[in-house]
């Protein structure tokens, strides 16, 4: 259920980004889509603080608390999706100048930093809350620290660079499609730059791909700019679509690796280290990464070398992906190795074998999600900024939807020739050692589409 909410938030964020690049400022979207999160923090907070509406366990809950329950849940997953389209697009401009590209590098990694550093408190410290002092206090403390964050970012409007939005741009798209469509027989020698009204370097980089688009501008509705933010949405697509398997990965690694380290051997002397903290441990090796790894991109950011271009967004998600494939493998490897010690030598494993596929998928997954949303956001046209860097958590969110739907196509599958590899409740009779290697092939297939469409591009 956990990863179906976030997989639902993530996805929203495409409709985030659609009303900030059509109808609402970036500053105008994060507003109102932190009032409407505030009040589903609100309504959470409510319903935790009165008993009448929680019902007891194994009951099912009366129409009102069902209610003020997944209207609180909605509520959360729609801000959550217009803050972070909003949020990341409007900050991007602040530091959006040609003359020094790489702030919008740093201010990407810098805010998934943030991002994660939010998440390592609620691991955290608003675990402990909840376990100790209830939902309710835990909703409250949510909903008057998010009050405060959006009162700082109100207080710095004055000095603000605020983008008017364009218009919808998938308006726009659909006319030159219906356009290109129309014309699909028109002679190549009809002159279709008649209505090119934008800059020569806009013209230009419009037929250098997806020519069949070219033959919209046959239509005198349709101008150079329309037909490139089209081609510009197009491009990035593939990039989108093979990064897609990385987040499975990191879906997999969040859901089973704690059923592993459930029967795996978690004791330090007297200490017995929680299940949950496996999830604190991968927040904490992004938030040591990401300093070390700027400080890198710092030394290098002035030296025309091999080493300066590893740092570009396309390297970075590809270096990611890389690292994704080897956790995967890892992970394969490692419980092969506790199920072998458990069943010859009647040894449980420490828990400690984890770390490795941790740090791997870990900092994987900070190279593709900061390379994403520099790439689609510098890549992307102007008029569509906040949509195509939305694309990012449509990513993970597609990763987590897909990641249910590899469990249940294995299990198909492998149920018709035997036992199902992820069928039962106990690890220790399922074949989860495969299901890893599985999703490791799976992943080195889709590098492979990966490179093929960044060099492409």
């Amino acid at each position: 259920m956990v990863t179906n909410f976030m997989g639902s938030s993530y996805i929203l964020t495409i409709v985030g980004g659609f009303i900030c690049d059509s109808y609402l400022t970036r500053f105008t979207t994060f507003i109102l889509s932190g009032a409407i999160e505030l009040m589903g923090f609100i309504l959470l907070a409510y319903q935790a603080q009165h008993s009448h509406l929680r019902p007891p366990e194994n009951t099912r809950p009366s129409p009102v608390a069902a209610a003020i329950l997944h209207i609180g849940l909605y509520c959360v997953a729609i801000g959550v999706a217009g803050v972070k389209a909003a949020l990341q697009t409007h900050g991007a401009d602040q530091v959006d100048d040609k003359k020094q590209k790489n702030l919008i590098s740093s201010f990407f990694n810098w805010y998934f930093f943030s991002i994660c550093s939010g998440a390592l408190l609620a691991s955290t410290i608003m675990v402990w809350i909840e376990e100790n002092c209830g939902w309710s206090l835990s909703f409250m403390i949510c909903a008057i620290v998010f009050t405060f964050a959006i009162c700082i970012f109100v207080a710095g409007f004055p000095i603000y660079r605020n983008k008017r939005p364009a218009g919808s741009p998938l308006t726009r798209m659909i006319k030159v499609f219906v356009a290109a469509a129309k014309n699909t027989r028109a002679s190549p020698s009809v002159n279709v730059n008649h209505n090119a009204t934008t800059q020569p370097h806009a013209r230009e980089q419009s037929h250098d791909k997806l020519k069949f688009l070219n033959k919209a501008l046959i239509d005198a509705a349709i101008d150079v700019t329309m037909v490139d933010e089209t081609k510009s949405f197009l491009s990035l697509l593939p990039i989108f679509a093979t990064t897609i398997m990385m987040n499975c990965c990191m879906a997999q690694l969040l859901t089973f690796s704690v059923q592993q380290g459930n029967i795996m051997n978690r004791k330090i002397h007297n200490f017995i280290i929680p299940t949950q903290s496996l999830s604190v441990f991968a927040l904490a090796i992004i938030l040591s990464f990401i300093p070390i790894f700027e400080q890198f991109r710092h030394i290098y950011r002035h030296k025309d070398t091999m080493q300066s271009k590893t740092f570009q967004p396309l390297s970075r998600v590809g270096f990611g992906l890389v690292l994704g494939i080897m956790s995967m493998a890892v992970a394969a490897i490692v419980e092969a190795k506790r199920k072998q010690e458990l069943i010859m030598n009647d040894i449980t494993i420490s828990v400690f074998w984890l770390v490795l596929q941790y740090i791997l998928v870990s900092v994987a997954d900070t190279l593709v999600m900061s390379g994403m949303l520099e790439f689609f956001y510098s890549e992307a046209h102007e008029s569509m900024r906040s949509m195509c860097a939305a694309l990012s958590w449509c990513s993970s969110a597609m990763g987590f939807f897909i990641s249910s739907v590899l469990v249940a196509i294995t299990n198909s599958a492998s149920g018709k020739f035997g036992k199902e590899w992820l069928g039962g409740k106990d690890l220790n009779h399922d074949r989860l050692d495969l299901f890893y290697a599985l999703i490791c092939i799976l992943n080195i297939v889709n590098f492979m589409f990966y490179v093929y469409f960044a060099k492409k591009y």
